[in-house]
């Protein structure tokens, strides 16, 4: 796959590495990212672009301190002819990590070096006391050096703890977060798709470069999804399977908690129809659920709990998503047909996808608009100083606004999301709009905004309509709509 997006972190890491060769000392950086979201890709990107001395080593899984050290000298055999003094590297095998520590601050003596250590904490599981010979190490020699050491890992919940206050490493290590593509990314590695194809593409793949590359194979959303359940091997189902293995094993209760919204149909589960769909009695469920989503909703962040707008966090108004589109759209489609691909039924699967996907993608993409809403704001007249973009509903839901943009005591725009191609939102549907305002709290005056890819009837009455095109917009410098 040819080598897409990335350029504002391309740029920081490139900024980041002249200043430590003007200034020649050391800067740390703690980079985390999940699985396949292309973090390994991303910097050997950079240093090959560059062209820069450099050490690129991985650590083994569960791999012990000796499998560790060949690991690192065998990568640093592949590089250590273009790093001045890289012979040091490699004479021998090195004991420990202070021994590779050693060798480094005598090589970053005799030049600026780029070190990479990814999948670090596989690194920290093998020796438990690296974090605090890295500190060591770094405080006495390697800051003084002009050397970028970037430690990678995709344990992300480990990683973000590493700069903490009681952890070694804090105060020395910047934190960057690697996430998969947004969806102009994902337009631009679709190869200059309609807007709507890659908003599709977007939900469908959640930006992992390397499904996002399997779609723009396929050549179609439908073709993809045909390829992808021709068997239980396909990156399309093993992909979101290793993920999810390596946090959550099957048995777990986050992990049936995790199937239950995500197999909910239109992506938005309540608590009761989690509670629902685990397998337990109601009590123990209940209390379960409760437990598991301050993993997946604080500490992992793979949960959105959302509230009406305008509601508090303690409302009891509250409903339930998967975060990463990919995951939401695996959950639906994948996961409930996993027996069926793996004995050669993939097309029951793809049945179930055609009876489904319409109506699940208008769904799914409403967090998606409403993000898209947010960075738009700043450039639409009269919503400059909108704070939030959220879902209102009511008690019971008979009412429903998608959009529901405002500061914290005003609502500037209310909104209706119409995920459709070919017809556009009409006169009566921006009046049933409008009645929503009687009920939205502070919204007497509020705007009527449409999202729709087909646009809206020139008498429809909105006073702002977002195409598909509009919205991938949201992810560009040029945000001007005129409007």
């Amino acid at each position: 796959m040819d080598f897409v997006g990335r350029q504002k972190q391309l740029a920081a890491l490139t900024a980041r590495f002249g200043r430590i060769v003007a200034e020649k000392r050391g800067e740390m950086i703690a980079v985390r990212g999940r699985r396949q979201v292309g973090k390994s890709r991303l910097f050997t990107e950079f240093v090959s672009r560059s062209d820069l001395p450099h050490i690129y080593t991985t650590a083994v899984k569960h791999g012990p301190l000796a499998a560790q050290m060949e690991a690192f000298h065998r990568d640093a055999r592949e590089t250590a002819t273009s790093v001045a003094g890289g012979e040091v590297l490699v004479d021998d095998t090195p004991a420990n990590w202070s021994a590779i520590f050693t060798r480094l601050r005598l090589v970053a003596a005799q030049g600026p070096l780029v070190v990479v250590l990814d999948e670090f904490p596989w690194a920290c599981e093998a020796t438990p006391t690296l974090e605090g010979e890295l500190q060591a190490a770094w405080d006495r020699h390697l800051q003084h050096l002009p050397i970028l050491l970037i430690l990678v890992g995709s344990d992300v919940t480990m990683m973000a703890r590493l700069t903490q206050h009681d952890r070694p490493l804090f105060g020395r290590a910047a934190e960057d977060v690697i996430h998969p593509f947004d969806p102009m990314e994902t337009a631009e590695a679709l190869g200059g798709t309609s807007a709507m194809t890659a908003f599709d593409g977007f939900l469908m793949t959640g930006g992992y470069p390397k499904l996002v590359d399997d779609l723009r194979r396929a050549g179609s959303v439908r073709a993809y999804v045909t390829r992808g359940v021709r068997d239980e091997n396909t990156d399309l189902v093993i992909v979101a399977q290793r993920s999810l293995d390596a946090e959550f094993p099957p048995d777990t209760q986050a992990r049936r908690v995790l199937s239950a919204i995500g197999g909910h149909e239109v992506g938005h589960a309540t608590f009761s129809s989690v509670v629902g769909g685990v397998d337990a009695d109601a009590a123990t469920a209940g209390v379960a659920l409760t437990r598991s989503l301050r993993v997946l909703a604080d500490q992992k962040g793979l949960v959105a709990v959302e509230h009406p707008a305008g509601a508090t966090s303690s409302s009891r108004l509250r409903r339930y998503r998967i975060t990463d589109p990919y995951l939401r759209f695996w959950f639906r489609f994948l996961e409930p047909h996993l027996p069926n691909i793996a004995r050669g039924r993939g097309d029951v699967a793809l049945a179930a996808f055609d009876l489904a996907w319409s109506r699940w993608r208008g769904r799914a993409i409403e967090p998606v608009v409403r993000e898209a809403l947010l960075r738009l704001a700043p450039s639409i007249p009269g919503m400059a100083d909108v704070v939030g973009v959220g879902p209102w509903w009511n008690r019971d839901n008979s009412i429903e606004v998608d959009l529901v943009a405002s500061t914290h005591s005003t609502v500037h725009a209310l909104g209706t999301i119409k995920w459709r191609d070919r017809r556009k939102v009409t006169v009566t549907e921006v009046r049933e709009l409008a009645a929503t305002r009687a009920s939205v709290p502070h919204a007497g005056h509020a705007r009527l905004l449409v999202a729709c890819p087909a646009g809206a009837d020139t008498s429809a009455g909105a006073d702002l309509v977002l195409t598909a095109d509009d919205l991938l917009r949201a992810w560009t410098a040029d945000l001007h709509l005129g409007a």
